[in-house]
């Protein structure tokens, strides 16, 4: 498995709005992508930093979703929330339970 971490930096004040957006839009049109397998999103509410973990497949899974433009429009539907561009970084899963 591959876990795709975003990290975000958001307005103070909008976590709860991102956390909305995330949980109601976001998480449903993963769901339709090929090895999706499970998303999670962390945040802390005073410094308005959070993080995007998802969980594919396989790094071929992970790389179609980018390549057919779902990462970007997923990203997008937080651009007036965000304080500085997203960083992105890709692992592979070596334990879960």
């Amino acid at each position: 498995m591959i876990a795709r971490v975003t990290t975000v930096q958001v307005s103070p004040g909008k976590t709860a709005e991102a956390t909305n957006i995330y949980q109601n839009s976001v998480l449903p049109a993963a769901k339709a992508q090929q090895g999706f397998r499970t998303g999670y999103m962390l945040t802390d509410a005073a410094s308005g930093k959070g993080m995007s973990v998802t969980i594919w497949d396989s790094l071929a899974d992970l790389q179609a979703s980018e390549a057919n433009g779902f990462y970007q429009e997923q990203v997008a539907k937080f651009a007036p929330l965000f304080t500085a561009p997203p960083t992105r970084e890709i692992y592979e899963v070596g334990a879960s339970a």
